[in-house]
């Protein structure tokens, strides 16, 4: 318990103005200062929908064309899903936002914001929180009202500049990512146990869900697991993998677990510190989220030189399965991966990617 308030109490501190989100399965998160773009700029700071000025943005700082938009209905027949509030931001070409926040050096830390794609082109958003940056490609749209996007960093200042950039050029300069609602909340560091070498083994460590989102929280593709928004584990795919947690989806075991939403090209993968030639027992469980996913569905793992395939049936109702599986390992380092072998949708949204769900993985050795 002391270590909750003492949490809450350093969020407190470290975003003195900004409103504390709700408290989630015990842990603290906090939006940006005006992170969800709800304080108005002042109208002489707006022409239309641009926003006039380096600082017209209350709490931000703007370059480039930088759009203050309502969600829903625009004209030219397009529409634009702002899910976490009323307003949002629109990023042309080469535009940007910006706040420096204050962080604890060495903290592991997760951004997790709401953003889409606003024209159907390949459009980026690319994220910086020195000394980490990233592209996360928004032209896979894994829910049609809009995405929730987890980027993981560890600051080694204090003061740090958080950064949303459309590095894109596009044929019309207007389009961009389209950024509702940003917020931030820290992670502690997983670590192994002698009877189990896998860290966050149980997903207990991740992104949950800060907006009132029933969607889950995207794993953007190509986390290293040194600051990725899954503490311990690597996003090494081409598309993201689907954080849930247990109080929208059906989850197995505790508070969260991993959906494989797109495929084989959604994976995650850990390396483990093994001894050759020595035999362990690798068990993890597969199941659905009970969010409309029907069908034949098929996890495969890949460990050593073994893989092993888990065929489950999926009719919707958060039905799992636990499998057990032995293998020898052959180095000093294992790694282990997980992806899912189909591609499903929503039968309730065929807009909506979706996929089997993973948690509780355990590697221990065999005695």
């Amino acid at each position: 318990m002391a270590l909750k308030v003492t949490f809450t109490l350093f969020l407190a501190l470290l975003f003195a103005g900004s409103a504390l989100a709700a408290v989630k399965h015990g842990f603290s998160e906090a939006y940006l200062q005006n992170g969800n773009f709800e304080e108005k700029p002042d109208p002489r700071n707006l022409q239309k929908t641009k926003l006039i000025g380096k600082y017209a943005l209350p709490k931000w700082e703007i370059n480039g064309l930088v759009e203050y938009i309502s969600g829903g209905p625009q004209p030219g027949s397009m529409y634009f899903p702002v899910t976490h509030g009323v307003h949002a931001v629109r990023l042309g070409n080469e535009a940007s936002i910006s706040q420096t926040i204050k962080v604890k050096p060495g903290t592991w830390y997760a951004l997790i914001f709401g953003a889409s794609r606003t024209c159907a082109q390949d459009e980026v958003l690319r994220v910086s929180v020195p000394p980490q940056t990233g592209d996360i490609p928004l032209q896979t749209l894994y829910s049609l009202n809009g995405d929730v996007i987890a980027f993981g960093f560890k600051p080694t200042t204090s003061l740090v500049k958080v950064t949303f950039h459309n590095p894109g050029v596009q044929e019309d300069p207007a389009c961009g990512p389209l950024l509702d609602a940003v917020a931030i909340r820290p992670f502690f560091p997983p670590m192994p146990t002698g009877r189990n070498l896998v860290k966050n083994p149980s997903f207990e460590e991740g992104p949950f869900p800060i907006f009132n989102s029933t969607n889950g929280v995207l794993l953007p593709p190509k986390q290293q697991d040194f600051f990725s928004p899954l503490p311990g584990w690597i996003i090494e795919s081409l598309k993201a993998v689907k954080f849930v947690d247990s109080k929208h989806f059906n989850v197995p075991f505790g508070n969260g677990a991993v959906e494989l939403v797109a495929g084989r090209e959604s994976a995650i993968a850990q390396i483990l510190r093994t001894v050759p030639n020595k035999l362990y027992s690798l068990t993890f469980t597969v199941g659905d989220a009970k969010n409309g996913c029907h069908g034949s569905m098929m996890v495969e793992a890949f460990v050593a030189k073994d893989s092993f395939k888990v065929p489950f049936t999926s009719q919707g109702k958060g039905q799992f399965k636990t499998v057990s599986y032995r293998f020898k390992a052959i180095a000093a380092r294992t790694r282990i991966t997980f992806f899912s072998s189909f591609y499903h949708t929503r039968i309730d949204d065929y807009g909506s990617l979706c996929g089997p769900v993973l948690d509780q993985v355990i590697v221990s050795p065999v005695a």
